[in-house]
């Protein structure tokens, strides 16, 4: 007898008869069901468990409660920074360092790289100036209501934390651009992760998470200042832009801007939060980052209120909060001279003295570095604020040069008066949020760059102008907008002449813009089918308002 071919059956085997096989479909649906049964168990199981680690969650917290207080739990909270209901040594850290007066090595990246002797370094500065406690507007009544111990952290912080500090030119490399970048382009060194629509991060805070990567260099620089820097804010928008200002054979000269805030308390306070409008600068590097030729960082002071704060006045994240706004004269790091090496090699590679016979030390002559492309320092900061806030595609004018400009174009005048500066960290909630939604809308950019002059100005300012006798008509200009202020943002429209035609206060506007359509009473801010955003239409609703009321009265 012939073996079967491929595709054929063989004469079947002796043994006992087997059994038929089921039909292909009923075994099909005998599986699926099987399946789906099996399926069911498992999903049932996840949510009996789900529901039992809850439960256990829930017991684990109230117990916690129970045994520590409100305030025990909240420092509790602080340090268990994974929520597990559970300290680890690596959460316990802080307070070990605290108790103990010692830190352990750090082991940031870049301070893993093996010295080399033969690298150049150079010596940075920190000067440092406390902030005026007068210039707080809580000291207008004496700090009525805040506690000693709430301030605390701001007293006690009245020199920087490391005078003088030794660095690694290539500690520098971050501020390199990236291949190909172009003059006066903007690159993010640390790009911000927080938007109006990932809401912030938490203020029930005290230690800052361990730098990586770029973040490094940044977290060193600010330790200067103060032990607890976080090198991303708790609000949009964080991190650090640069941009080139000059452009050379070996030379790049890079400005920066970088968001970053501190945290001044420690338990057992609670948390009290200094955040500066913005720190800015400029680094000279060659382009292997071998050498540096100069660096600067500081807070600009040029506004007469530069920092906003913000503390806790309870244990948890929905406890009280108080904010408060200030000036700091001085916050700035500035390197003594140009990068040089640690050590001087010959052409053998030997050592040479590093100083002449008398003992004074060698001194270093650097070449003139020939620019071939440069941008100036006002369009640099403009690139980066932009970057930073896409509602400064709308040029904001000074308060009086806004007006004289209006005057010149036959335009109205849109003027958000408000506590803290719009275009930096010191802003008012209220702000931010102006500028993170409606502020930075096309349709509101396209409107405002054809038919208004805008300009934002500080309350404080104006005060000021208003009590300057030596210029009437500017006395006139502040005090027309100050008498329609209410705290802690107003944004108007103005004739030429100062005169207000309309005006809406922040928190009006957020709240009807917060609510359903049919829940809006007046009609002066009914919704616009046009666009999808609430906030877009009011406020497109309120410029339009604004030009039907004040075109007319225009001097042709």
């Amino acid at each position: 007898m012939g073996r079967a071919r491929p595709g054929q059956r063989g004469p079947p085997s002796p043994g006992p008869a087997a059994q038929p096989p089921a039909p292909p479909r009923r075994r099909a649906r005998s599986l699926a069901l099987l399946g789906a049964l099996l399926a069911a168990a498992a999903a049932a199981a996840v949510r009996v468990c789900a529901r039992h680690a809850e439960a256990q969650a829930a017991a684990r917290q109230e117990l916690a409660l129970k045994t520590l207080g409100t305030d025990g739990l909240f420092l509790f909270s602080s340090l268990d920074t994974d929520g597990d209901m559970y300290i680890s040594p690596e959460e316990f850290k802080p307070i070990a360092e605290k108790l103990t007066g010692s830190t352990p090595a750090a082991s940031y990246e870049e301070e893993e790289l093996p010295p080399d002797p033969s690298e150049e370094t150079l010596t940075i500065e920190a000067r440092f100036q406390p902030l005026l406690p007068e210039t707080m507007t809580k000291s207008k009544d004496g700090f009525l209501g805040v506690s000693h111990l709430a301030l605390s952290g701001l007293r006690n912080w009245t020199a920087a934390a490391s005078p003088s500090a030794v660095f690694a030119a290539r500690h520098f490399q971050p501020f390199l651009p990236p291949p190909g970048q172009e003059l006066g382009e903007p690159w993010w060194i640390i790009p911000s992760e927080l938007s109006v629509f990932t809401g912030y991060l938490s203020n029930n805070r005290f230690y800052p998470p361990p730098p990586k990567g770029k973040e490094v260099i940044i977290h060193r620089l600010l330790s200067m200042f103060h032990p607890r820097p976080f090198v991303k804010t708790r609000f949009a928008p964080q991190g650090a832009v640069a941009c080139l200002t000059a452009i050379s054979d070996f030379y790049y000269t890079v400005m920066f801007r970088i968001h970053a805030e501190f945290q001044l308390s420690e338990p057992p306070d609670f948390p009290f939060w200094f955040s500066p409008g913005q720190f800015t600068g400029h680094i000279i590097l060659s382009k292997d980052a071998t050498h540096i030729r100069d660096f600067r960082l500081f807070v600009p002071n040029h506004r007469s209120l530069n920092v906003d704060m913000e503390w806790l006045y309870g244990a948890s994240e929905s406890s009280n909060m108080e904010v408060d706004i200030g000036y700091i004269p001085q916050m700035e790091l500035e390197a003594t001279g140009p990068s040089v090496p640690s050590v001087i090699l010959d052409e053998d590679g030997s050592v040479i003295n590093s100083h002449l016979p008398s003992g004074e030390p060698l001194q270093f002559v650097f070449e003139e570095i020939k620019w071939q492309q440069e941008l100036s320092w006002e369009e640099a900061a403009r690139r980066l604020e932009v970057a930073m806030y896409p509602f400064k595609k709308v040029s904001y004018l000074p308060f009086t040069e806004a007006f004289d400009r209006a005057k010149a174009e036959n335009k109205l005048v849109h003027s958000i008066l408000l506590w803290g500066a719009l275009d930096d960290q010191s802003c008012h909630c209220s702000g931010r949020t102006l500028r993170e939604t409606v502020l930075e809308s096309s349709p509101i950019l396209t409107l405002l760059n054809e038919s208004f002059i805008s300009t934002w100005s500080l309350v404080k300012e104006l005060e000021e102008l208003q009590n300057n006798q030596e210029n009437p008509s500017h006395q006139k200009l502040a005090g027309l907008h100050l008498e329609k202020y209410s705290f802690p943002v107003e944004m108007m429209i103005c004739l030429p002449n100062g005169t207000v035609v309309h005006h809406i206060n922040a928190n009006y506007f957020l709240d009807i813009t917060s609510m359903k359509p049919e829940e809006v009473e007046s009609n002066l801010f009914s919704f616009s089918s046009t666009f999808e955003d609430p906030s877009t239409a009011t406020y497109m609703q309120f410029l339009k308002e604004g030009l039907r009321r004040g075109l007319p009265l225009l001097q042709p």
